[in-house]
């Protein structure tokens, strides 16, 4: 079964004769009455009951007898004459007869509930959900509007159509092979209406992404040492995003430690540093302006000696000066594997979702400076641009690893492309 069907249903719809004949069978005519109690369960109810309204009286007996207890015990307190006198115009005001302390007290107990209840954890599929919301909703109303306003499918529909999906950044290649498949489709299919083609649409959205079935969208993690290389520009959330993976891994058991290679960058070494003190595992920093590969060659080193199992190397992201970069990310992968050769397992490239084709064009480019085993997906939750995945999937065959769902420590995970195909396309069919 496709990946369209087993999030959307097949695509053949029932005859309406099976619907009706299934219909009649599954009819029930019989009133809906509870079965009546036996005598012997209206006695034991009774019984029941009169046992409960009893307890009842006996705790309401407890409490007053302590309240009593309690004011009786109450020391007496002496005032002298001249302590009353020190304050002649203060004013006896009882706590029952202060609306305002009654008012504090009910918004502390109401805090105190609060924070005793448990909140819900988000299940994987609802923080897709929650995050690619924006995207959802502007992608529909988009294609719902467009399919509104044409009355006949005709070649000015396709080509309105084709500008829709690069607007709602799916990238030129997914709009442009999306349209031409379309074409074929209404043909083969006799469609005459747009509406008729809107199914049609989202199942091609689907298998373009899903190609031949094979994402590889796991984590190659290693019995011992696994080795992640993180690369992308600056201000895309890579070093916050390595934090938050951090947290997941020890979470999860795991010995994990961290490299500040970004040495060019004074605030990109503190805030992996703040990270590291933040969800507690180790950071490997060196002096000011350091050799980045330095720093990774003792992180490498560490790491095999005190038995890590994920080290994540933080790297420089000056895209705009590529030659250094590239013989930069060559020297670091050459230290790498000179302590552990088959790695870095993972090379992973941080991608700000809300910069749409922009974040494409990183792609490219840092694709050309090294090889590239995954993408980062981040701040999906904040943008309407979701649709940058299936650019990246169609045009550079990377697969999207780990995304961003919002701020929280626990806002990231691995990606799963089911739960982000129903997160983005779920409610418009």
């Amino acid at each position: 079964m496709g990946l369209f069907d087993r999030l959307f249903g097949k695509k053949e719809e029932p005859k309406i004769e099976e619907v009706v004949k299934e219909a009649l069978e599954n009819l029930d005519l019989s009133e809906d009455t509870e079965p009546a109690l036996t005598e012997a369960e209206e006695v034991s109810q009774e019984d029941e009951e009169v046992e409960i309204v009893e307890q009842a009286k006996l705790q309401e007996e407890e409490i007053q007898d302590t309240v009593e207890e309690s004011m009786d015990s109450k020391p007496t307190v002496e005032v002298s004459q001249e302590e009353i006198e020190e304050f002649p115009n203060s004013e006896e005001v009882s706590e029952g007869d202060n609306p305002e302390h009654e008012r504090t007290v009910e918004e502390n107990n109401s805090e105190v509930l609060e924070a005793q209840t448990p909140q819900a954890e988000e299940t994987v599929q609802e923080k897709y959900d929650r995050s690619l919301k924006k995207t959802r909703t502007g992608f529909g109303a988009r294609l719902n509007a467009f399919l509104a306003n044409f009355r006949s499918v005709d070649e000015e529909f396709f080509e309105e159509l084709e500008e829709l999906l690069i607007m709602s950044d799916v990238g030129v290649q997914v709009a442009s092979n999306l349209t031409d498949e379309l074409r074929y489709e209404a043909k083969l299919e006799n469609a005459k209406k747009p509406d008729a083609l809107r199914r049609v649409i989202i199942e091609k959205l689907v298998e373009l992404y899903e190609k031949d079935g094979s994402y590889d969208e796991s984590i190659h993690f290693q019995d011992g040492l696994t080795v992640m290389l993180f690369v992308g520009v600056n201000g895309v959330g890579k070093t916050t995003s390595i934090g938050k993976l951090a947290h997941r891994y020890k979470q999860a058991g795991k010995k994990v430690m961290l490299v500040a290679a970004d040495t060019f960058r004074a605030g990109a070494v503190a805030q992996l540093a703040e990270w590291g003190r933040r969800v507690d595992v180790p950071v490997v920093t060196g002096p000011e302006k350091a050799d980045p590969a330095s720093v990774v060659f003792d992180g490498m080193e560490r790491a095999v000696s005190e038995g890590i199992d994920i080290l994540m190397i933080d790297t420089a992201g000056r895209l705009q000066n590529k030659d250094n970069l590239m013989a930069e990310l060559e020297k670091i992968g050459r230290i790498i594997k000179r302590v552990v050769p088959e790695a870095p397992h993972e090379t992973f490239l941080a991608l700000d979702a809300s910069t749409g084709q922009n974040a494409l064009v990183q792609a490219k480019e840092f694709s050309k400076i090294t090889p590239l085993t995954g993408i980062v997906l981040t701040k999906i939750d904040g943008t309407a641009r979701g649709g940058v995945v299936l650019a990246i999937r169609e045009e550079l065959n990377i697969p999207v690893k780990l995304i961003g769902f919002g701020e929280k420590i626990d806002d990231i995970g691995e990606f799963n492309s089911e739960n982000f195909m129903k997160g983005l396309l779920e409610g418009l069919i």
